[in-house]
C-alpha cells in the first residue's frame, strides 16, 4: 500500500480511537483496489466482539440538524417538508467535503472518491447495460439528482461554505453525486435509544424532529426495511420508469428504539460476502461492550478467526440489478439473482374496454409488476438446480380462485408447478380478458352482489369471477408476449446470451485507464475491460439466462393450460 494511504489510514485509526472507538479483535485494512478497505481480524476476542464505535459518532439526519452550521438553516426546511432525511444526509456530506477544517476530514479522506454504480459509467460503459432495467433507471436517477442539485443543493452548500469561510476548492455536480453514492453504499438502519435521538435538553428541537413530522413513522417495521445479518436490506425495485426503494422514510419507531438511517464510521469499512463473518448489534446500555449507545461488531462464526481473515457482512439476499444498482458490484451466478417483469401502466388506455377493465384491476388491488426470483425455477416444470429458498418444497399455491359458481372451472392439473405470482397473473387475465368473458365476470359479479348493488365485491371475490371467466390461457400468452419484448429488448444491443458468456471467458478485467485504450478488442486471446464493463455483462448475461429459463416455463404452462382448455369443452360438448 503506498505511504499516502498508509498515513490516512493511520490518522482514521488515531481520529477513530480518540473519538471512543474500540478494535478489539479486528484492524482495518486498504484491501484492494476493487473492494478499498476491509474489517481484518487480528487477534482472537473471547467475547466474539471485534470492533466497538460510540452512536455519537455516527451521521445521522438529527446530527446534522443539530450541526453547529447546517442546523440553523436545516431546520426549518426540514420542519416545513421542503427537504428529507437522505437529501439532509447528503447536504451534509457535500459540506463536510469541500470544508477547509471539517472534523470529519480523517473519515472522509478513506471514503471511495469514484464509484462502481451505473451513475459513475462512463458513457461507452453505460451503453453495455442498453436493454436492461437499469439502463432507463439510471438515466432518470443521474436526471432527477442533477436537478435536486441544481434547483436546491448547489445554492444551499455555497450559502453554507460562505458562512464557514470558503471552501478547499469549487463545489461541482460530482460532489453531489459522491455524497449519493456515499449514502447508498454504506448508510445502516440504527435502531437508536429514544432517549438518545429525543434528548430532554434538546426541547426546542424536538418540535423539528418530532416523530409524526419526520418520519410519518409506522410501528410496523417491516414496512420500512429488513436486517438480514446485521445489515440494512434497502428493498430497491429498479424499473425501466422508476425505481422504488421500500422504506423510503429514513427514521421510523418501535418500542423504545428509533429505526435512523446513518453512517457508522469503522463498522462500514465491513465488505459484503453471502456467508456473512460477522453481524453487529446496537449495545444500547453498555452492558455488552461497556460503551453505552454503541454499535459493535459481533463474530458470526463458532470457531476462532483465522489472524487476518476479512470479517464480512451480508448486505442481504439481494439479485446483481440491486447489488449493481446501490452499491456498484456484481456476484458471478448470483444465486439471489431475479427478473422483473411488469405490464406497462400507460399501454392500459389503448386496451379494448380499458375503463372496464381498468375498474377491475383497481378493484383486485392489482400488481403491474411481480419480481421472480432464480430459485422459484427449482419449483416449476423444469427445475435447473438452483439453490431454494427454505421451505421452497412444501411450497403452498395460494389461489383464489379455486370455487366455480357454475362448477365449469376446475382448478388446473399444473397449478403446483406454475411458478409465476397469482397476483401478477389475475391482473394478467384482466387485461388479456375478451368482450365475451368481460360480460361474464359483470354477470357474476352482479349475481353476487345483486342488480342493486347492495354491496361491494371484495378483491378476492372479483379475482374469482375473472378466473372462471378467464381461466389461465389468456394470462399466460400474455406472459409469454411480455417475457419475448424483454428478451428481444436485452439482445438487441449485445447479442445473446452465448455471447456474454464468451466475452466474460475472453475478459481481462484491468482498473488501469491507461490499457483501456484496446477496450473491447480481442489481444492474444484476451479482451481488456473495465470492471464496471465486466460488471455490465455479469448482469446482463444474468438476466437473459433468467428470461430465457422463465419464457419456457411459461410457454410449457400455456401449452398445458390450452390442453386442458381444449378437454374441457370437448366434455362439455359430449
Amino acid at each position: 500500500m503506498a505511504t499516502s494511504e498508509e498515513a490516512r489510514l493511520e490518522r482514521f485509526i488515531q481520529w477513530l480511537q480518540v473519538n471512543g472507538g474500540e478494535l478489539r479483535g479486528c484492524k482495518i485494512k486498504y484491501s484492494d483496489s476493487n473492494k478499498g478497505c476491509g474489517v481484518y481480524s487480528s487477534n482472537d476476542a473471547c467475547d466474539g466482539i471485534l470492533l466497538v464505535v460510540p452512536l455519537e459518532l455516527a451521521i445521522t439526519p438529527m446530527r446534522v440538524l443539530q450541526d453547529p452550521l447546517l442546523g440553523s438553516e436545516c431546520r426549518a426546511s426540514f420542519a416545513e417538508g421542503e427537504v428529507d432525511d437522505r437529501f439532509l444526509m447528503n447536504l451534509f456530506l457535500t459540506v463536510e467535503r469541500l470544508r477547509k477544517n471539517s472534523s470529519w476530514k480523517p473519515y472522509l479522506d478513506m471514503l471511495p472518491t469514484t464509484f462502481g454504480n451505473p451513475l459513475w459509467f462512463t458513457d461507452d460503459e453505460l451503453l453495455e447495460l442498453r436493454g436492461t432495467t437499469l439502463y432507463r433507471a439510471t438515466e432518470l436517477q443521474k436526471k432527477t439528482l442533477l436537478n435536486l442539485y441544481n434547483g436546491r443543493a448547489k445554492d444551499l452548500v455555497k450559502k453554507l461554505l460562505t458562512l464557514d469561510g470558503g471552501s478547499e476548492r469549487e463545489l461541482s455536480f460530482e460532489d453531489f453525486l459522491w455524497a449519493n453514492s456515499v449514502f447508498w453504499t454504506r448508510a445502516l438502519n440504527i435502531p437508536l435509544p429514544h432517549s438518545f435521538v429525543f434528548p430532554q435538553i434538546h426541547k426546542e428541537q424536538k418540535s423539528c424532529l418530532s416523530i409524526e413530522k419526520s418520519s410519518e413513522a409506522s410501528t410496523d417495521r417491516t414496512s420500512s426495511s429488513k436486517m438480514i445479518n446485521g445489515k440494512d436490506v434497502k428493498e430497491c425495485e429498479v424499473t425501466g420508469n422508476y425505481v422504488e426503494v421500500n422504506g423510503a422514510e429514513a427514521i421510523s419507531v418501535q418500542n423504545d428504539s428509533v429505526w435512523v438511517e446513518g453512517l457508522v464510521p469503522g463498522i462500514d469499512f465491513c465488505n459484503h460476502d453471502l456467508k456473512a463473518a460477522a453481524t453487529w448489534e446496537v449495545d444500547a446500555t453498555g452492558s455488552v461492550t461497556g460503551v453505552p449507545v454503541s454499535m459493535y461488531l459481533l463474530s458470526a462464526v463458532q470457531s476462532p478467526f483465522k489472524i487476518e481473515r476479512e470479517i464480512s457482512i451480508s448486505y442481504g439476499n439481494k439479485g446483481n440489478e440491486e447489488l449493481l444498482y446501490l452499491y456498484g458490484f456484481v456476484i458471478d451466478d448470483n444465486p439471489d439473482d431475479y427478473l422483473m417483469v411488469h405490464y406497462p401502466v400507460e399501454a392500459i388506455e389503448n386496451l379494448p374496454f380499458s375503463d372496464s377493465k381498468s375498474q377491475l384491476l383497481e378493484a383486485q388491488k392489482a400488481e403491474m409488476r411481480c419480481l421472480l426470483p432464480k430459485s422459484l425455477l427449482d419449483s416449476g416444470f423444469f427445475p435447473v438446480g438452483f439453490p431454494k429458498d427454505k421451505g421452497s418444497d412444501d411450497r403452498e399455491v395460494s389461489r383464489t380462485c379455486n370455487y366455480s359458481w357454475s362448477g365449469q372451472r376446475k382448478t388446473p392439473s399444473y397449478v403446483n408447478k406454475l411458478v409465476f405470482p397469482e397476483d401478477f397473473l389475475t391482473t394478467l387475465r384482466t387485461i388479456a380478458m375478451r368482450e365475451d368473458e368481460l360480460f361474464q365476470v359483470s354477470s357474476l359479479l352482479e349475481e353476487l352482489v345483486g342488480t342493486e348493488g347492495e354491496r361491494q365485491p371484495s378483491d378476492i371475490e372479483v379475482r374469482a369471477a375473472v378466473w372462471e371467466a378467464c381461466g389461465d390461457s389468456g394470462a399466460l400468452q400474455l406472459l409469454v408476449d411480455l417475457l419475448h419484448v424483454k428478451m428481444t429488448d436485452l439482445e438487441e444491443y449485445s447479442g445473446t446470451e452465448d455471447c456474454d458468456t464468451e466475452l466474460l471467458e475472453k475478459a481481462c478485467i484491468t482498473d488501469c485507464p491507461e490499457e483501456l485504450t484496446g477496450d473491447g478488442k480481442e489481444i492474444s486471446g484476451r479482451i481488456m475491460m473495465s470492471r464496471n464493463k465486466w460488471s455490465s455483462i455479469v448482469y446482463r448475461r444474468g438476466q437473459k439466462q433468467l428470461t430465457r429459463l422463465f419464457l419456457k416455463e411459461a410457454e410449457h404452462a400455456l401449452q398445458l393450460s390450452l390442453s386442458e382448455q381444449e378437454h374441457t369443452g370437448l366434455e362439455n360438448q359430449s
